[in-house]
């Protein structure tokens, strides 16, 4: 049976990692634990009173003499010292896991998938609670879990899992839902086989539930046998109960879709009534730096896509502004994966089009869109500021300037909030803040 936090009682518990997960299970776990030690890869700060060990200087024989050890995810279980650690028999859980375990499956409704699950899983909250359940949303969208009673009192409990995170629970969510899947995190991962089973391990769990997958994603129907559960795919298109949301492109319809049918099996019955899930999608806020329009400047669209930070995100962009002129800010932190199929996309792309390479990986993507030979403008930005410029020149009159940068932010940001923070705030230099 999987542990919860109240398991942990009187246990010797290391934690990997002194970030918002770390501080998160380290808060949970004072005056629970016997005793706790808490170990990273640059540590810059005690942790309320418990010195942060350094994991080449001592920190992994710490860790050693812990009964459990709570792992961030930024952690892969596939370094070396984490093995190490593992192979000793030491068990090695995450938080994501031990508040999961805390509460009935049958009302947990987990979402991953490599674009999407961040917008699906906030559609799936919003709309549960518009529809009268009371509910949770936690996770890899960026909050922890409540504890104890508050979280077992809610109806539903929305959950967005990562591929990091999706090896840290030991039992199934009641629905999983899986929005796409593609290629990321392969230093995380080692391999593009290796991150797709992870990111499908989530369905394989044991326990009974429904996968609810992506139809239209034909990589992921090419892995069907991977995945496991009773499966239901879903090839459509949210319809008319979903115009309010204000979402842009068929594959935020696609997400609308996955989301109504995700409630209809958790046992929302409401959920069946389209008039009702109109009414309930009243108010939805789309998420900051999810294909969000920032501002309209003389006929200029700014939009902030600041969360694709890979290939598959900016090509659902690119099909959601077909036949619109467009500048896309592009590149970031080199993470090795393939950009063939996007620079293909883009060296071809019939409507006018300008691509703007960002630090650190632009000027590497512009050299291979110039080896195509396209028609594509080519230009490389010092910084977001300068891309937002380059861009609007560019697309001035009735055209667009694109945040979708394929990439993550690290070495320039801390994530991608702060770049888009950073889009936002050159945008709003640029036009006076003349913002829609």
């Amino acid at each position: 049976m999987a542990k919860t936090w109240a398991d942990l009682a009187g246990l010797r518990i290391g934690i990997l990692g002194a970030g918002v997960e770390g501080r998160n299970a380290h808060q949970r776990l004072t005056g629970l634990a016997a005793s706790m030690v808490v170990v990273d890869d640059n540590p810059d700060a005690t942790m309320e009173g418990t010195s942060v060990l350094t994991t080449s200087s001592g920190g992994l024989e710490a860790l050693e003499a812990c009964d459990l050890i709570i792992k961030s995810p930024g952690f892969s279980r596939y370094r070396p010292d984490v093995g190490v650690l593992a192979k000793r028999g030491i068990p090695i859980l995450g938080s994501l896991g031990l508040s999961l375990s805390e509460v009935d499956p049958r009302r947990v409704i987990a979402v991953t998938g490599t674009k999407g699950k961040s917008t699906t899983a906030s559609l799936i909250a919003h709309l549960a609670e518009a529809l009268g359940q009371r509910t949770v949303l936690f996770g890899n969208i960026g909050t922890t879990a409540p504890e104890g009673d508050e979280l077992r009192s809610m109806d539903l409990v929305i959950v967005e899992v990562s591929s990091f995170q999706a090896l840290d629970l030991e039992e199934s969510p009641g629905v999983v839902v899986v929005t796409s899947l593609g290629v990321d995190h392969l230093d995380w991962h080692g391999s593009v086989e290796q991150y797709q089973s992870d990111k499908l391990h989530l369905t394989r769990l044991p326990g009974d539930h429904m996968s609810v997958l992506q139809g239209r994603d034909l990589v992921l129907r090419s892995q069907h046998s991977q995945i496991g559960g009773t499966l239901l795919w879903s090839d459509g298109l949210a319809q008319g109960w979903a115009d309010a949301l204000g979402l842009l492109g068929d594959h935020n319809r696609a997400n609308g879709e996955l989301a109504r049918i995700a409630l209809i099996e958790a046992g929302v019955v409401d959920a069946h009534d389209e008039s009702l899930l109109a009414q309930a999608a009243q108010g939805f806020t789309p998420l900051h730096g999810r294909l969000s329009l920032v501002a309209t400047h003389r006929g200029v669209s700014f939009i902030d896509d600041s969360l694709a930070t890979n290939v598959t995100p900016t090509m659902a962009a690119l099909d959601a502004f077909e036949g619109r002129r467009l500048a896309l800010l592009l590149g970031g932190y080199d993470r090795g994966i393939s950009y063939h199929d996007l620079l293909d996309r883009l060296a071809t792309r019939a409507t006018e089009t300008m691509v703007i390479g960002l630090p650190d990986s632009g000027a590497a993507l512009i050299e291979q869109l110039r080896a195509r030979s396209g028609t594509t403008a080519l230009a490389l930005a010092e910084n977001v500021a300068d891309g937002v410029a380059l861009g609007y020149d560019f697309a001035s009159g009735d055209g667009i300037v694109l945040l979708s940068p394929a990439a993550p932010s690290f070495s320039q940001f801390q994530n991608w909030e702060e770049r888009s923070g950073a889009f936002r705030q050159a945008v709003a230099a640029l036009t006076g803040s003349e913002f829609h």
